[in-house]
């Protein structure tokens, strides 16, 4: 019986014996693959500055019984509105067309419904987006730009034109909140913060926060009045932290 059984028995070590490595391997990788406790925050940093240029957007419009009049007519206007800023001092490079549009104008039916409508004109709206770089001078260009027949658009905003130095200083902002959220929390939790693991930027916006200051306008006294107020400009990093030993 025991002769029987010895090839089997014999099998069975040297399978046991085989696996034994492999368990003892998969043991070892488990260990290592598994991640060391970290802490995980979000840090915010937010600068607050005055603008120093404001965009305009300015559109002329002209109407005509035909496509080639209204055109014609927005030509001469919109010539008359570049002169105008480039004698103001606005440099080409601040001067951009954004948009140029022809559409017919159509009659509305009389009291025959079934009547198809007709074409009674045309329209032509050429748009302009002018940077102004001196922001005492933006009312009186707007009040000239309406003078000389810019009569749609109107749409302005007051940015910064260099935003490096602002983003940057955002962004040690919030890497330095985060870092104080993350002593607070290992404080809070009786722990050792240790070298910081990873940082990612979230997001940077931008959030307009009027305030009382309004521009002062050296032109005409019919100059436009305007306030520029602040813009505060935010962002949020994730940073993940080790926790030490």
């Amino acid at each position: 019986m025991s002769n029987l059984f010895a090839p089997a028995l014999a099998g069975a070590a040297l399978i046991a014996a085989a696996m034994l490595p492999v368990a003892s391997a998969s043991a070892q990788e488990d260990a290592a693959g598994r991640p060391s406790p970290r802490i995980s925050v979000t840090g915010e940093g937010e600068v607050s500055v005055a603008p120093d240029m404001a965009i305009l957007n300015l559109t002329v419009l002209r109407e005509a019984e035909t496509a080639r009049a209204a055109l014609s007519a927005n030509n001469e206007a919109m010539k008359q509105v570049l002169a105008a800023l480039k004698e103001a001092g606005i440099a080409e490079r601040d001067l951009q067309t954004s948009g140029l549009s022809i559409q017919p104008r159509y009659a509305q039916p009389g009291k025959d419904r079934s009547s198809e409508p007709k074409i009674a004109g045309y329209s032509v709206s050429n748009a302009l987006t002018v940077r102004v770089r001196n922001l005492a001078d933006a009312g009186g260009i707007l009040d000239k730009a309406v003078g000389l027949g810019v009569n749609q658009g109107g749409g302005i905003a007051f940015v910064k034109d260099d935003m490096k130095p602002i983003l940057t200083e955002a962004r040690k902002r919030a890497v330095a909140d985060a870092v104080a959220r993350a002593k607070t929390l290992a404080e809070a939790a009786d722990v050792k913060l240790g070298k910081i693991l990873s940082i990612e930027e979230q997001s940077i916006m931008p959030r307009p926060m009027p305030y009382g200051g309004a521009v002062r306008m050296a032109a005409s006294e019919a100059a436009v009045p305007l306030a520029s107020g602040e813009n505060s400009y935010r962002t949020q990093v994730s940073v993940i932290f080790e926790i030490a030993p």
